[in-house]
């Protein structure tokens, strides 16, 4: 079974920084795309960034040149940096993962359980 398991949220004040991991564990064939999404509270889910297999990455307007995206394909891990951290990005972070868990599979979405990040003014 596919986990996901997402570590280093906490704390921090405005202008800090923080370093979110997420793991992916089980039968896994390929991991087409791992990133990052957050819910702050009362708002939608939005997309922060993502690691495709292709070596792209992408970010929201709201965390660009603050936040940066990296993997370490051998551990199935995807790290999420996060430097001048704003009051505005509290919110839950969700990691999760485009992946294949045999090679006949079409790339289904996993989702990790989410860690709170809170940045106090």
């Amino acid at each position: 079974q596919v986990q996901l398991v997402e570590s280093g949220g906490g704390l921090v004040q405005a202008g800090g920084s923080l370093r979110l991991s997420c793991a992916a564990s089980g039968s896994i064939f390929s991991i087409d795309n791992m990133g990052w999404y957050r819910q702050a509270p009362g708002k939608q889910r939005e997309l922060v960034t993502a690691f495709t297999s292709g070596g792209n990455t992408n970010y929201a307007d709201s965390v660009k040149g603050r936040f940066t995206v990296s993997r370490d394909n051998a551990k199935n891990t995807v790290y999420l940096q996060m430097d001048r951290l704003k009051p505005e990005d509290t919110a839950v972070y969700y990691c999760y993962a485009d992946l294949r868990r045999r090679w006949f599979d079409e790339a289904k979405n996993y989702w990790g359980q989410g860690t709170q990040v809170t940045v106090s003014s």
